[in-house]
């Protein structure tokens, strides 16, 4: 339990603990396939956040940072005092808020189709405009007509499976959960002081992710002190199942490299 809170999570492997942070409207599930990968050279421990899956939701109008802070008690619950995070989205902006509160347990921090910059204003109204959609039409609705989105349309087909399991998984978010993450997300501020900050960081961009356009991805190579930078061609948001192996192998040579 963390913070009275039920704390799911399941853990493989042993070594060098990375932790692996699902994103918007997913689940721990979203990593079987790597953390089975990662566990033959690492511990690797993977978490519902809270409100997903199996967790409790925080009290509302929680902050990304309230979020970082519990996943940093539910580490140190565990004795964990140096972790790497790969951080999907959402879970990418988590892990920048926890490497912003608390740098020293960071050995390493990987931003899967993620981003250190504020939401600018416009992407601010579409968060607005998603909570009104749920508010008025429900959670489902919502799954049915934009997760499918995140996956780069050439993709979707020889994929089916996986962006059906996604959409199902998205309708089963409770809608508070999904208004008051789509609020956090809003609000979060700016974390580029990371980038320069000397974590060792690894960005995965997808060339035809929407959600987190490259040209924004690109925008933050500069700013980065340590770390590497990977684009996934004909890849959407989704590239760990749009581009598995490929993904995979990166993510390999990052820890491989840092640790």
């Amino acid at each position: 339990m963390t913070d009275n809170l039920n704390t799911y999570y399941y853990s493989k492997g042993s070594g060098t603990t990375v932790v692996l942070v699902h994103g918007f409207c997913e689940t721990s599930d979203l990593w079987h396939n790597f953390s089975h990968e990662l566990a033959e050279t690492y511990e690797v421990l993977v978490p519902d956040l809270p409100g997903f899956g199996k967790n409790d939701l925080l009290p509302d109008d929680f902050t990304i940072r309230e979020v970082s802070e519990w996943l940093y008690r539910w580490l140190v619950s565990l004795a964990k005092k140096e972790v790497v995070i790969i951080g999907h989205s959402l879970g990418g902006y988590v892990g920048l808020e926890l490497a912003k509160q608390h740098p020293e347990m960071l050995l390493g921090l990987g931003l899967f189709h993620s981003t250190a910059f504020a939401d600018p204003e416009e992407k601010k109204l579409l968060r607005n405009k998603v909570i009104e959609f749920v508010e008025e039409q429900g959670v489902k609705v919502f799954a049915d007509a934009f997760v499918s989105q995140l996956f780069y349309a050439p993709n979707r087909k020889h994929l089916a499976t996986e962006v059906d399991k996604a959409v199902a998984t998205a309708g089963q978010t409770p809608l508070n959960t999904l208004i008051q993450y789509t609020k956090a997300m809003r609000d979060r501020l700016d974390r580029t002081d990371i980038l320069k900050s000397g974590i060792p960081l690894l960005f995965i961009a997808g060339e035809q992710d929407t959600s987190v356009p490259l040209e924004r991805s690109e925008a933050q190579l500069p700013m980065i002190k340590k770390g590497k930078a990977h684009i996934l061609k004909n890849t959407g948001h989704m590239g760990m199942f749009e581009a598995r192996e490929e993904a995979l192998q990166v993510i390999k040579g990052f820890l491989k490299s840092i640790l």
